[in-house]
């Protein structure tokens, strides 16, 4: 299941790429569901957890805006818009699952976007998306470490 997830992640990464590169062309013909379908037809054999890519896709999808407002203040060099486009999307499918998956550890989304970064991103593409990912995991685990708890003793 873990090498499917993989390919789920990559299929994702393709979906988003398309879907970004698109809308911003002005292509009025877009459809996402359309590419999806398209884009895991292309593996049907070798993916068992399609509903994954879907809930995925979508999820980034919807919440893109979002995700790059709680990406933003973590490299703030790096104006969003700046980071290259594959890196972008690898981040917001990391801090997504990172926010929103319930059934991966954190430290193997941040692997898996690495890994997606070192086959699809630049020469530090990687390293930079370890970093932001990274960074996000420290902070979000710092913020449980300082709540007060909330169970009461008998």
């Amino acid at each position: 299941m873990a090498s499917n997830r993989h390919l789920g992640r990559i299929i994702t990464l393709q979906t988003l790429y398309e879907e970004e590169f698109r809308l911003e062309a002005g292509d009025k013909n877009f459809v996402l569901d359309e590419v999806i379908d398209r884009n895991i037809g292309r593996y049907e054999e070798m993916v068992e957890d399609k509903e994954f890519i879907r809930k995925l896709v979508k999820g980034v999808s919807k919440n893109a805006s979002s995700l790059d407002k709680q990406l933003q203040p973590i490299a703030p060099e790096w104006p969003i818009e700046q980071i290259a486009r594959m890196d972008r999307i690898i981040l917001r499918i990391g801090l997504y699952e990172l926010k929103h998956g319930d059934d991966v550890p954190p430290k193997v989304v941040i692997n898996e976007a690495v890994e997606l970064a070192k086959a699809f991103g630049g020469e530090n593409s990687s390293k930079f998306v370890n970093g932001v990912l990274g960074t996000i995991l420290r902070q979000s685990d710092e913020s449980v470490k300082d709540k007060p708890s909330t169970t009461k003793k008998k």
